[in-house]
């Protein structure tokens, strides 16, 4: 599947090696509760961040995990790193077919028409696009072909339901299961449960045993396969997609935090099953946006839309800055105040890049690699434009090449188009 138009990402002056940078960069991810290098310091790095469900619009919370990954992928290409980025769309599930049902629409034409909105959405915001944009409809093949292997492994199991015999897969079964997320047997339970997962159907090995191929209901969508007539479980369509495009042992696994478990977990579980190797060598997270005190999700209806700030006239590098202002890894609240102090930064930046010279931007770009390759630190980054910003508008400047350069520097690592 198409995803969307290519960003053309300007070059940068390399830093000099006295300024000392990192050779590689370095996150606080979630399986090592601690800053570890990610990333090779030379060659390819697969990338994998879970896509949409597509049944409602890109709200501020998908935003912000795929604006903060698409730094990510800037800095290890601006590393050298040659990137195989993969983001799936799980366009058979649960949620897709209870919203169509909901509104009487087909379940094919919602999510063709909320993919669509999204990759405006990702255009508008300047996101890379993945190498691989992979639909879970176009993937039935690859799934079964796992599920298969996992059955010779006997890491799967049929349930014994005359109506219903789902296919299973077995986490009592799996090494390292937990490792992942770092959550008591308890706090899973009720992850699982909140997340889309079934503890107390009968006849379950386990009660954190998860779905990987469902069998036909009446009315929803089923593929033949050997495993009977039926679709993929959640898990089992990201864990094959990221295994015949990257690989075991690819760079990162990202996507939100409600991710760490049970998504993220149960990939890595199935993964290390199959092929007896690690799945991600790192898993990182970002953290819930919120509004109005509560997290921001299509659950609760309380969401705040990339699609209605621009249809309002908000402009989307305002909608970008308003985020990158934000680590990663915290939980925030999405408010008025964040655009109108986007907007006003965004337009000190423009002022101070057509500025005829500014001040020298070597070790400006310097200090903002350095912020970055740090866990990302967007909102140092910022900062660090913010005050060579402040001294061109003074007038302080001399260097004539040095609001190109910076401008250059603020597209190629944060995305942001002056």
């Amino acid at each position: 599947m198409h995803a969307w138009r290519q960003v053309e990402v300007p070059a940068v002056p390399v830093t000099p090696a006295p300024y000392g940078l990192p050779e590689t960069a370095s996150l606080v991810t979630t399986d090592a509760r601690r800053l570890v290098p990610v990333g090779p310091a030379r060659g390819e790095a697969g990338l994998y961040v879970c896509g949409i469900t597509p049944y409602d619009a890109t709200h501020l919370g998908h935003a912000f995990t795929y604006v903060s990954f698409d730094v990510l992928n800037r800095v290890w290409r601006d590393l050298g790193l040659r990137v195989h980025y993969v983001q799936n769309v799980t366009d058979v599930d649960d949620p897709l077919l209870e919203r169509a049902e909901q509104t009487g629409a087909d379940w094919r034409e919602l999510a063709a028409s909320q993919i669509d909105l999204f990759r405006s959405d990702m255009e508008a915001l300047r996101v890379l696009p993945p190498q691989w944009y992979v639909p879970a409809t176009e993937t039935i093949g690859e799934v079964v072909e796992l599920v298969e292997t996992l059955r010779a492994e006997g890491s799967v199991y049929r349930i014994d339901d005359p109506q219903y015999p789902d296919w299973y897969f077995r986490t009592d079964q799996a090494a390292g299961f937990g490792e992942v997320s770092h959550l008591s047997r308890e706090q899973m339970l009720a992850e699982f449960e909140e997340h889309g997962g079934d503890p107390h159907r009968p006849g379950k090995h386990d009660a954190l045993d998860c779905l990987v191929w469902r069998m036909e209901r009446p009315g929803e969508p089923a593929w033949d396969s050997p495993l009977g007539r039926g679709r993929p479980g959640w898990h089992i369509e990201c864990t094959a997609i990221a295994l015949n495009r990257l690989g075991s042992e690819f760079a990162v696994q990202a996507g939100g935090r409600d991710l760490a478990f049970p998504h993220h977990e149960m990939c890595a579980a199935e993964a290390m099953s199959a092929t007896h190797r690690p799945f991600a060598l790192n898993y990182a997270h970002v953290g819930m946006v919120g509004l109005n005190g509560e997290k921001m999700s299509k659950s609760r209806g309380n969401l705040e839309l990339v699609s209605r700030l621009v249809d309002t006239g908000v402009d989307p590098m305002a909608i970008r800055l308003a985020l990158l202002a934000h680590h990663y890894r915290s939980d925030w609240d999405w408010t008025t105040a964040d655009l109108e102090g986007a907007q006003r930064r965004l337009d000190a930046w423009r002022a101070a890049a057509h500025a005829p010279r500014g001040t020298a931007s070597e070790p400006v770009i310097a200090d903002v690699r350095y912020s970055l390759l740090n866990d990302l630190d967007t909102p140092t980054a910022l900062a660090v434009i913010d005050e060579w910003t402040s001294a061109v508008l003074a007038d302080e400047g001399h260097d004539l090449a040095a609001p190109g350069e910076m401008a250059a520097a603020a597209d190629a690592l944060l995305g942001i188009a002056l």
